[in-house]
């Protein structure tokens, strides 16, 4: 495997490497970024913060929406897709698998485990999901793995409940708005609109996850964080949950050029990402560099050491 090294920029998720199309180009004309519904990612495109700084070099920027990480990577591994945001699990399986993908940027970012019931519903716990229909999230997706260790920290298993669907956040929605699930989970940024729009058609409660079962799941990439009240339509007070780090990395083959545009463009447009969601306000830019298991990528390292980051 090659050795990778860390962009340091939170952008709601991992994001995964340039294919060998774009490697392997003296001259790119255009990225292509493979992208989900949540994360901070989805506003850098509606800001169009990377248009803008790689439109001087005449590379334009393709934006692809994926249901999850796992298709995201295998697109990315058969060459449709240049980049991709994904969760911090997914992208370890396409390694485990020798696919041709590995991390383009890391550090950290939290998206907050939501749990959603409606009002009307018995579920005010963890515990009281026993026996109910839930939604985990896409197989193998992050927010499928984040659900099997928060139930596993909290006593429960699949094999606790009534019916287990593994949908994304739109079907799974649909499927509450209808009656035919009792509670969805998503690991998600704050805000996200699939939740919010859930908690605009129907009354819900978001369930707490409270500290001591996040300190039970024993890892920590797992933090305690808090809901703020009016996140979702309905819910009035902060609610207790848990934060998911994730990490962004890059391999060897992306030129120092275009990572170190990249983390400029992103940190130079926090403020516009921060106005326009929520999860965006919680990314600090002297965290960047905190915890990082591997060696920035040498774009990275130049542009924080403009920034003082780096001595």
């Amino acid at each position: 495997m090659k050795r990778r090294g860390f962009l340091g920029l939170s952008v709601g998720g991992a994001i995964a490497a340039l294919s060998p199309r774009a490697a392997a180009q003296t001259t790119i004309k255009e990225i292509r970024i493979g992208y989900q519904k949540t994360g901070v990612l989805v506003i850098a495109r509606q800001q169009a913060v990377l248009e803008k700084r790689f439109a001087e070099k005449q590379v334009g920027i393709k934006w692809i929406e994926f249901t999850s990480g796992p298709p995201l990577l295998e697109a990315m591994s058969i060459g449709s897709v240049d980049l991709g945001a994904v969760g911090d699990t997914p992208p370890i399986f396409a390694q485990a698998a020798n696919a041709n993908v590995v991390y383009v940027a890391g550090s950290r970012i939290t998206n907050g485990q939501g749990i959603l019931v409606p009002t009307n519903s018995s579920i005010r716990t963890i515990a009281d999901l026993k026996g109910k229909r839930i939604s985990v999230g896409a197989p193998k997706s992050g927010t499928e793995l984040n659900a099997r260790a928060v139930l596993k920290a909290a006593g429960l298993s699949y094999k606790d409940f009534a019916k287990v669907e593994y949908l994304p956040f739109g079907e799974s929605v649909e499927l509450m708005k209808n009656r035919q699930l009792d509670v969805t989970l998503q690991s998600a940024g704050l805000g996200v609109s699939a939740l919010r729009d859930l908690s605009v058609s129907m009354k819900i409660v978001v369930v707490e996850v409270p500290a001591d079962i996040v300190a039970k799941v024993g890892d920590a990439a797992y933090q305690p964080t808090v809901i703020p009240a009016n996140t979702y339509e309905g819910q009035t007070k902060d609610v207790q949950s848990i934060a998911i780090q994730n990490f962004l990395v890059t391999h060897e083959g992306v030129s120092a050029d275009t990572v170190y545009k990249m983390t400029k463009a992103l940190w130079e447009n926090l403020d516009a990402i921060a106005a326009a969601h929520a999860s965006g306000k919680t990314i600090k830019r002297e965290n960047a560099l905190k915890g990082m298991p591997l060696p920035l990528h040498p774009g990275a390292e130049k542009y924080y050491r403009e920034v003082g980051l780096l001595k």
